[in-house]
């Protein structure tokens, strides 16, 4: 997705990042992740950061590589990153690395409360480079996440 440039000046803008297996919201186990669609989540955060100027750059993959790929070109310049890092979020080694070296703000979201699921998905690797994590709260999670960035763009956190 390209800049939107008005007069010349690129707007800000959050990152919206989602992995393995989140292309199928609304598809794959309803009864967990519900039925909102990815395209869904998307129009629901631009709703959140589109009257505070905020642009939203979207990206999707099923592969790691990919994401960090994305991440490091998109990152830097971004007030801060929304990741549903899926699976990732037990294993991916390689994207908490890619966070810390990107150095801004990351709110890790989780549709489905991961602590009272499978034990292999209580531990979540990216926890000590995210600013915070939001878990369980369905797809509201996304646009909570969403409000603190961009709030935290105003100054209004604390």
């Amino acid at each position: 997705m390209g800049d939107r440039v008005s007069e010349g000046v690129a707007r800000p803008y959050v990152l919206l990042v989602n992995g393995p297996n989140l292309n199928r919201l609304g598809v794959r186990d309803p009864q967990i992740y519900g039925t909102e669609t990815l395209a869904d989540v998307e129009r629901r955060v631009r709703a959140v950061t589109a009257p505070r100027g905020v642009e939203v750059r979207s990206f999707q993959s099923n592969s790691e590589g990919a994401l960090i790929d994305f991440l490091q070109q998109h990152g830097p310049g971004s007030l801060g990153i929304i990741l549903n890092p899926g699976a990732l979020a037990h294993y991916g080694l390689a994207l908490r690395d890619c966070l810390e070296d990107i150095g801004r703000p990351v709110v890790e979201v989780h549709i489905s409360n991961v602590h009272k699921r499978e034990p292999f998905r209580h531990h979540l690797v990216l926890s000590a480079v995210v600013t915070g994590q939001i878990v369980g709260l369905g797809t509201a999670g996304y646009e909570l996440a969403a409000e603190y960035l961009t709030r935290e763009r105003d100054g209004q956190q604390r």
